[in-house]
């Protein structure tokens, strides 16, 4: 995947670049940065000054992504087939509705957490069984049904019920490669498998995701603090929208994909604020900007990076040089966090507005 930047470096590497700044004389100080409090005269002045002002400093990187569905996965054939209906790439399968045809019989879409694993028939007991009846139950097929893990008469009536509905023998059991239990409804990403396939046990027939629109983007390794659940993103999506979103997690670069070209670097999931609308319509080819925000500093007060000055003596520390007129006095001040060029600073003395010395641009 393609990778455009922009990464401002953090507080403590920009501290050694005031550094040196303030040693390589840039422009003269009164006092050479000795005294904090020096003052100076007209011919001490800076070539150009800059106003201190109050702002929002952020730490961001930017790179480019793709807009994907979560929790992509494989669904394989239980048992050995023909296709006779293919999945429908791109389409969306909620309970009840067929995800493709095996020997011209449907493989139906379930809710629920347990793989189908056996066939399932009457004096069974498990977990699977009680989460077949709860999909006959809001399937409409309930009536007489009392909802437990024991498969029982009237078990195997509402299937039998259930199995008109879907022109298939009434058999009153669920065989294995009947249906397949997923979370929710799922979205076709592929199908594996095309019409007339044959398919063995094991052999992938489609890849489905969940229908929750996510972006997927790969940060370098350096950049592991940005992959953490919950870090803030904002999206330029390729139709020009920006949307919010946070990152899910990490996921592993596709099999024979743009990402797994390089094993380098870690490809991050990003869920956007406002569900499935929020990349409705969006080209899915076309490549969105994803900008991690891993720190943010509101209202407060900034200069030039190029503006601080390391003062030296028994303090050291770093000073400003405030410029009222034809004078202008060293001042002392903390610094925080650098972004764009400007680097947070604070000091009793300091105020909004207040004209600072600069180099000549």
């Amino acid at each position: 995947m393609k990778r455009r930047t922009r990464y401002v470096a953090l507080g403590a590497v920009a501290a050694a670049a005031v550094v040196a700044v303030g040693l390589s004389g840039g422009f003269p100080f009164p006092g050479n940065g000795d005294d904090a409090n020096a003052s100076g005269r007209g011919d001490g002045l800076p070539p150009a000054t800059a106003a201190v002002v109050r702002t929002d400093l952020v730490l961001s990187k930017t790179v480019d992504g793709r807009i994907d569905f979560a929790q992509r996965r494989a669904v394989k054939a239980a048992v050995e087939g023909t296709v006779t209906v293919a999945a429908s790439e791109g389409e969306t399968v909620t309970r009840g509705q067929a995800l493709y045809e095996l020997n011209d019989k449907p493989v139906t879409l379930l809710y629920g957490p347990v793989p189908a694993f056996r066939e399932m028939k009457t004096g069974d007991r498990g977990s699977d069984v009680l989460q077949l009846e709860r999909n006959l139950r809001d399937l409409g097929y309930g009536t007489g049904l009392y909802v437990d893990t024991e498969y029982g008469k009237d078990t195997e009536a509402a299937v039998k019920r259930w199995q008109k509905h879907l022109n298939r023998e009434p058999t009153g059991r669920v065989g294995r490669g009947d249906v397949v239990f997923q979370p929710d409804r799922v979205k076709v990403v592929s199908a594996d498998a095309a019409l007339a396939d044959q398919v063995g046990p094991d052999g992938p027939v489609l890849t489905i995701a969940s229908t929750e629109p996510v972006v997927r983007a790969r940060l370098d390794q350096a950049d592991g603090a940005l992959t953490a659940r919950g870090t803030k993103v904002e999206v330029a999506l390729p139709s020009g929208k920006t949307v919010r979103g946070k990152v899910a997690g990490t996921v592993r670069p596709e099999e024979g994909g743009a990402e797994a070209e390089s094993q380098e670097g870690i490809t991050v999931e990003v869920v956007l604020d406002g569900g499935p609308r929020a990349a409705s319509g969006e080209d899915a080819e076309a490549a969105a900007s994803v900008t991690f925000v891993s720190e943010a500093r509101k209202g407060v007060l900034a200069v030039p990076v190029e503006a601080v000055v390391a003062l030296r003596g028994e303090n050291g520390g770093y000073g400003l040089q405030i410029v009222r007129g034809a004078t202008s006095t060293m001042v002392r001040v903390e610094t925080g966090m650098t972004a764009d060029g400007q680097i947070e600073v604070s000091g009793a003395e300091l105020r909004e507005g207040m004209k600072v010395g600069v180099a000549k641009p």
